[in-house]
């Protein structure tokens, strides 16, 4: 079997330096949706190399916020995109697990080293058993990260993004659909589901509940930042509202999560010292008051997200359907940046990382 490459990977894309394009009043939602996943697998080759080391768990979580958007960028636009970019979303989907498992362990090993960091020196030393046991878990899952990041499958997926956002030209017919017709019309549609979610919630809601309401407050604020160009300062409360909504309910999932793998540690009958169980104990009972914490702040942050922030936005878009109704079909601008050709956007597969 071959070795797990903790190297760059050799598929670069070449183009913007920046995830944040300027949007042009007449560019077509395709434009768009192909500029942004540009932005999104540039930051991919910024943060895989980081990742494949591993000393900073914050470019892995940074290559996992890459994918995401690329998921959700391929989920916003899927009618303006050709279908061999929207069938590559389920491929996302499937990098973003290999992802995961490495990003939970490195959060929760993050957050027992905290959580120790309080206790008096005394008691510290009861959680070396249980950080060396979620290192081990952590080295096992790395080695399948790797793996699947040598894969086939993932290079044939982003050689697929990369080919097809490589030429924007192709997306600039008269007859497309313009960014500032299609993009108020996504956001409400994500507001809405957002709405839906928090509204189900009761007492007795599952923390899968709490899970599906943030992975749509997550779906509404890409959206929201992929069309921020066009919604002006409008869209910036909104975002702000969405990221303390979504920081809330993140934190109740990781302590959540947390809880699960001590719960998995002490089923699976894993020999650890008796101080180490009942610090196993104590860790647990922390996540939980986490857990309830975060479900006090729900609907407080909820009210701001809904509130006059929602409203500002709404208004803003409420504008640019008008007037995209009253000036009726344009052509879209070509008013964005460059791309480079196809042939050269990829590097050999010898080749080292491109900047």
């Amino acid at each position: 079997m071959k070795a797990a490459n903790t190297q760059a990977s050799p598929t670069a894309v070449s183009g913007r330096a920046g995830s944040e394009p300027a949007v042009a009043a007449g560019v077509s939602a395709q434009q768009l949706a192909l500029t942004q996943l540009r932005g999104h697998l540039t930051d991919w080759m910024r943060h895989e190399p980081g990742a494949r080391r591993g000393a900073d768990p914050e470019e892995l979580h940074q290559l996992r916020v890459s994918v995401r958007r690329i998921e959700a960028t391929l989920g916003l636009f899927r009618h303006q995109l050709p279908s061999r970019l929207v069938n590559a979303r389920k491929s996302a989907k499937g990098v973003l697990r290999g992802l995961g498992a490495v990003r939970d362990l490195d959060v929760q090993l993050a957050e027992l080293r905290t959580y120790c960091a309080k206790l008096p020196a005394g008691e510290r030393a009861a959680a070396a058993p249980l950080e060396a046991r979620l290192e081990a878990e952590r080295a096992t899952a790395r080695a399948r990260m790797l793996g699947m990041l040598d894969s086939e499958a993932t290079r044939r997926w982003l050689e697929t993004l990369n080919l097809a956002t490589a030429d924007l030209s192709t997306a600039a017919s008269p007859e497309a659909p313009r960014a500032a017709t299609v993009m108020p019309e996504r956001v409400r549609a994500r507001f809405r589901k957002l709405k839906k979610a928090v509204r189900s919630l009761d007492k007795q809601s599952s923390m899968e509940a709490y899970h599906r309401v943030r992975r749509r407050a997550k779906q509404l604020r890409y959206a929201i930042e992929c069309g921020g160009e066009l919604f002006g300062k409008s869209a910036d409360g909104m975002l702000r509202s969405l990221r303390r909504l979504q920081d809330g309910l993140g934190a109740q999932q990781d302590a959540h999560m947390g809880k699960l793998r001590l719960a998995s540690l002490a089923a699976d009958g894993v020999s650890l010292p008796p101080e180490t169980l009942f610090l196993m104990g104590r860790l647990a009972e922390h996540h939980l008051d986490e857990t309830r914490k975060a479900h006090k702040t729900l609907a407080r942050t909820w009210r701001r997200v809904r509130g006059r922030r929602w409203k500002g936005l709404r208004a803003r878009m409420q504008e640019l359907s008008d007037s995209a109704s009253k000036a009726g079909p344009e052509t879209p601008s070509s008013d964005l940046p460059e791309p480079p050709p196809a042939e050269e956007a990829l590097a050999p597969a010898s080749g080292a990382l491109r900047h």
